[in-house]
């Protein structure tokens, strides 16, 4: 199974933690939300769910890259 994360703009509240943890993956945008960086390639699965799990305000998504489906990483 291949996944790809997403960041909830509407849950985001800018801790930071995703930008410092994958730095090649997440910037902030004008408005000091997380957004994902153009062109950046998803990383493996596993760092993926971690970097979800790690989410203090639970903005970043992990979906089924093939469904699209949101997996649930708790």
């Amino acid at each position: 199974m291949s996944y790809r994360i997403s960041v909830d703009r509407d849950v985001c509240i800018s801790s930071g933690k995703c930008v410092a943890e994958a730095p090649d993956l997440f910037d902030f945008d004008d408005d000091d939300l997380a957004v994902l960086v153009p062109g950046a390639p998803q990383p493996a699965d596993a760092v993926q769910v971690e970097l979800a799990r790690t989410c203090p305000s639970g903005a970043l998504r992990v979906h089924d890259a093939e469904t699209g489906d949101e997996v649930d990483v708790f």
